[in-house]
């Protein structure tokens, strides 16, 4: 019989390698599929809330970032300590329910993959979103918040999006949230030629919607904003006149459509100003679409004789007609994502290998003695 000698005892227990361990990430949200956006509003990021959110929800990972938009508001997690859905109901102070979902994994790169690529979108294969992870990811490094884990998944998404949009075709035909709005207003009131438009908002959404108003014959463009300057900047860029905000009651009355595209922490129009603003013109009727998240029209507006109100929800059967041709296009987009989450996944096995092959001071000490 061949005993074994303690040298070979230590080299098999320095071979003996671990399996690797499970990619470190994570993702937890809500969006316009699980949650009305009533419940999206509980959810919503107000401007000067990120930092304090921020600093709540790095007590429960090493990584974090938080993406919010109309139609999301999702934190990606690397390093995580705790419960995911504990962290994001915390942050917020809402018992979210079944609204929530969590991913984990290699499940929570492909969501982020297909997020960026459009493919969760409201507007399969809008081109909005891929800026919106970027700034997202930026916010979180500049905050010290994003290592090597979420750097790397958040590149592949931001490439798979790339690619996406490139290789399938999928967003050459301009489909947007703000154009949906825009068709809605036109299905209501017919041709849009000589009619006025009042934009509430003057960010990148509001500059959509003023260019998709142009596009469908609207000469005359009211744009509102807190800021005026900002207002001013729009205006100017793609022709418009500017209101002041406390000047937006007067204004009101020549407005044939409203979409408002801000942010606010309060309602900004109610019932009763649509109410007299709609006084002196009683055959002409007031069409408003609410594109924002947390709203700021109030839903009372809705009672008003002769305006029409509509929000982000409302927008599902404009967008669904006008998406047949990127439905096409989801087999390749879907196999796209599958292939950079897989590039992913053998990234995450190689570098986990590789710590494994590093000798553990342990081992090295065994070796020693021997």
């Amino acid at each position: 019989m061949t005993l074994a000698c303690p040298t070979a005892r230590s080299f098999l227990r320095q071979t003996e390698l671990p399996q690797p361990a499970p990619l470190d990430f994570a993702v937890v949200g809500l969006n316009h599929q699980t949650a009305p956006v009533e419940i999206r509003e509980r959810a919503a990021v107000r401007a000067g809330e990120e930092g304090a959110l921020l600093s709540h929800l790095a007590r429960h990972a090493r990584e974090v970032m938080l993406l919010a938009t109309c139609n999301r508001t999702e934190v990606y997690l690397a390093g995580i300590e705790g419960d995911p859905r504990a962290a994001f109901e915390g942050a917020w102070g809402h018992d979210l329910g079944d609204h929530l979902y969590v991913y984990r994994g290699e499940d929570a790169v492909r969501h982020l993959y297909r997020v960026a690529a459009g493919l969760d979108s409201l507007v399969i294969g809008e081109t909005q979103i891929q800026g919106q992870v970027k700034r997202a990811w930026q916010a979180a490094s500049g905050r010290g918040l994003s290592g090597t884990l979420l750097n790397k998944v958040a590149q592949g998404a931001l490439a798979a999006g790339k690619r996406v949009r490139f290789e399938t075709g999928m967003s050459d035909k301009v489909v947007s949230v703000s154009s949906a709005a825009v068709e809605l207003a036109q299905a209501a009131l017919g041709s849009l030629a000589g009619r006025t438009a009042l934009v509430l908002g003057a960010g990148e959404t509001a500059e959509l919607t003023l260019t998709h108003l142009k596009a469908a014959g609207v000469d005359d463009v009211i744009v509102v904003n807190r800021t005026e300057a900002r207002a001013r900047q729009l205006a100017d860029k793609l022709g418009g006149r500017v209101c002041a905000a406390e000047l937006l009651h007067e204004a009101l009355p020549e407005a044939d459509v409203v979409i408002a595209s801000s942010a606010a922490p309060h309602y900004v129009l109610g019932a009763e100003g649509v109410w007299k603003a709609l006084q002196g013109r009683p055959e002409r009727p007031m069409f408003l679409i609410d594109i924002s998240v947390p709203r700021i029209l109030n839903p009372d507006i809705a009672d008003v004789p002769g305006a029409y109100l509509h929000n982000l929800d409302d927008l599902t059967a404009v967008v669904s007609r006008n998406l047949q041709s990127r439905r096409d296009a989801l087999p390749h987009a879907e196999a796209i994502i599958r292939e950079a989450a897989a590039d992913l996944s053998r990234w995450h096995l190689t570098r986990e290998a590789q710590r494994a092959r590093r000798p553990r001071p342990e081992a090295a000490l065994a070796l020693a003695s021997d």
